[in-house]
């Protein structure tokens, strides 16, 4: 097995902060960076991914790496598996979820395919996956853990907070986390004042301004 560095990772107090920060509000706190492609959803509506990424890459049809990942990462980690977006695969199950489970593994992050999705929602993990299906896999390579890698368009490197919920998943770089939560609960009470006067009877247009946003492109909107 090859060696794995103990990698730093965000500590409890600060990813348990990012609890109730929604992926798409980080992704705009953070310059609307880190967003996976749409493709890669939770399994079931209401799952919630939230921890450090421990990272791994699996060959296409092989889960062999993802165990080791599995026996290596420690409990709140996010593991975060890349196959090269490779779905006709059911490269994790509920037998895997529940392994997981019992060792304190936050969630599965995977640019793959998974099954047993009805099992794993009842065990209670949560997992985002690009898709399900019911191919089997083999165990014969083993392929880099702990390293950075590629999955849905964006680098993970290991220790990078993930976060993910109906909407989708961001990667919040771990040497900026500190910064990007601070953006975000500004971003919380800026919408929630912006909601408010919105159900008071105000339109978007007008608290946008966007009449001097037309009138800079020349353009006037008549009734």
């Amino acid at each position: 097995m090859p060696h794995v560095n103990d990698h730093r990772r965000p500590s409890p107090d600060l990813v348990r902060a990012f609890a109730t920060v929604a992926a798409a509000t980080a992704h705009e706190a953070q310059g609307r960076t880190g967003a996976l492609a749409s493709g890669v959803k939770p399994i079931y509506s209401g799952m919630r991914l939230l921890g450090p990424a421990f990272t791994c890459e699996c060959p296409p049809g092989d889960n062999l790496t993802l165990h080791a990942a599995l026996k290596l990462a420690k409990p709140g980690d996010v593991l975060v598996c890349a196959t090269g977006g490779f779905t006709e695969q059911g490269l994790f199950g509920d037998v895997m979820a529940s392994c997981a489970k019992g060792n304190g593994i936050a969630g599965l992050l995977t640019d793959g395919g998974v099954r047993d999705g009805a099992t794993i929602r009842d065990i209670g993990f949560p997992v985002f996956a690009r898709a399900q299906s019911i191919i089997g896999t083999v165990k014969e390579s083993l392929g880099p853990i702990g390293r950075p890698v590629v999955i849905a368009g964006v680098t993970v490197n290991p220790g990078d907070l993930i976060i993910g919920d109906d909407d989708g998943v961001v990667v919040v770089p771990l040497e900026t986390a500190k910064a990007v939560l601070a953006a975000s609960r500004e971003r919380e009470k800026k919408e929630e004042r912006f909601r408010e006067a919105l159900l008071s009877g105000k339109t978007t247009w007008d608290m946008l301004n966007l009449d001097a946003l037309l009138q800079s492109k020349g353009i006037e909107l008549t009734h």
